[in-house]
């Protein structure tokens, strides 16, 4: 290994350690004094680097890449954002972007249209799914990288863009003129699985989110023609995001009491948010599903609603991300995301490192068709001579909210094959259905639909 050892360097940490010195000299020491020789030292590696490195580096490359060092020393999660990445973490927890409206990946070096969002520039201009971008304006995609597309499609409200497209049938390429629209994208999905039982999915926390999972019920309502018996939320694989957001959706199911409390160094970071008077539900049973994927916001919904008694968590142990992030923004654009709290659910539990267990644990398992050959027991209904039933069992018909068993048929007689889990959570949510209504009084009128206003 070879040293190169230059005077000039040393003389010019000299004369940074005599200036430091002096005009510190006639102050009172800080509280926190900063560490001067440490900052001496990073202040000589700089200029060696910037001199003496092999080939020429730009003096802000190399002190945004000190910084990232420093953040990414502290914990998993805390990070220095430059200006595109800040800029996409706006995009993702707002919800909010001006673009397109185009769900898009990768094919052949192509752009390829997974599904245009409804009511959107792409969706009314005629994009379908399948369709292959080669062309944005005048730049060929063959080679760009897919967030460089995304990019180039996202911009300014009222702005345009020609797209060229293949499309399977065309005899020749489409180019299709679009002008960029703010766009909101939904974070819940909704879906009726049988009359009365409903579902909402969540895959990111949002600010628009509790607006959105609102908007998803009355749809279900409508469509139900009345309010649920049940409902399943489904949080399995969802990463996260603002924390306001989940305390909203968290609240839109409590009546009262805590829903999550943060703790840090400072006193600043130790806040405790409540719920507010109001159930969209009307205490309806409630089934959330979790897994592995299912993180930070995600974990504060399914604790708060475990605590409190309102949900059963049924699924995995969740991820354990039990901290808070800060996004600091500075002056160029950039931002630094940094951890500064813990997050404790109603009951005290700091779930970081350990996440949330379910009540009933139930892993993701593919489940085959029966092929009918049966269990090859005999029935007394095998042997001959067996006397008929009479249908006389002195007991009335078999009542029609029977609990139901795991062989009970849904509605949709493939989904124990597509999602073995939600066919057992609404199988669950049935059961608790039935003794929810027998626990109510005869009397009881049904309840009105319920809400925060």
């Amino acid at each position: 290994m070879s040293v190169v050892t230059r005077p000039g360097l040393a003389l010019a940490l000299s004369l940074l350690a005599g200036v430091s010195l002096t005009a510190l000299a006639d102050q009172e020491p800080p509280k926190n004094p900063l560490p001067l020789d440490e900052l001496r030292t990073f202040t000589g590696v700089l200029d060696a680097v910037k001199q003496d490195y092999v080939e020429p580096i730009k003096e802000k490359d190399l002190l945004e890449n000190a910084i990232r060092g420093m953040l990414s020393n502290l914990d998993p999660h805390s990070a220095y954002l430059d200006a595109e990445a800040f800029q996409d973490l706006q995009i993702g927890t707002s919800g909010e972007f001006g673009g397109l409206g185009i769900e898009v990946g990768q094919e052949n070096g192509f752009i390829k249209v997974i599904a245009p969002i409804d009511d959107t520039p792409a969706q009314r201009a005629g994009v379908r799914a399948g369709d292959l971008i080669i062309r944005l304006d005048d730049a060929s995609v063959k080679g760009m990288a897919l967030s460089d597309a995304i990019a180039r499609m996202r911009g300014k409200a009222n702005t345009a863009i020609t797209l060229t497209i293949l499309r399977e049938g065309a005899k020749k390429p489409l180019k299709i003129k679009l002008v960029r629209e703010v766009i909101q994208v939904k974070s819940v999905k909704d879906r009726l699985l049988e009359p009365g039982f409903g579902y909402l999915r969540i895959t990111q926390f949002q600010a628009r989110t509790a607006p959105n999972l609102e908007e998803g019920l009355q749809a279900l309502e409508k469509q139900n023609q009345g309010p649920l018996k049940g409902l399943i939320l489904d949080l399995r694989n969802n990463p996260g995001g603002v924390l306001n957001g989940a305390v909203d959706v968290a609240d839109e199911f409590l009546e009262e009491g805590t829903i999550v409390q943060t703790k840090g160094r400072d006193a600043s970071s130790e806040q405790t948010f409540k719920a507010t008077a109001g159930d969209l539900l009307n205490k309806a049973p409630m089934i959330v599903m979790v897994n592995g994927g299912s993180a930070s916001a995600s974990e504060i919904v399914a604790g708060a609603l475990q605590d409190h008694r309102r949900a059963l968590v049924l699924g995995e142990r969740t991820f354990g991300k039990g901290s808070v992030q800060t996004i600091l923004p500075l002056g160029n654009g950039a931002a630094v995301k940094l951890t500064t709290a813990r997050y404790y659910t109603p009951n005290g539990r700091s779930i970081q490192a350990e996440g949330i267990k379910p009540d009933i644990e139930l892993k993701s398992l593919k489940v085959a068709t029966d092929d009918g050959a049966g269990d090859g027991l005999v029935k007394e209904s095998d042997l001959n001579g067996h006397l008929r039933n009479d249908g006389g069992n002195g007991t009335g018909p078999a009542p029609t909210d029977a609990v139901p068993t795991p062989n009970t048929p849904v509605a949709d007689n493939d989904l124990a094959q597509r999602d073995y889990q939600l066919y057992e959570a609404l199988n669950m949510l049935k059961g608790m259905t039935l003794l929810h209504s027998r626990n109510e009084p005869a009397s009881s009128p049904p309840a009105a639909p319920g809400g925060k206003g």
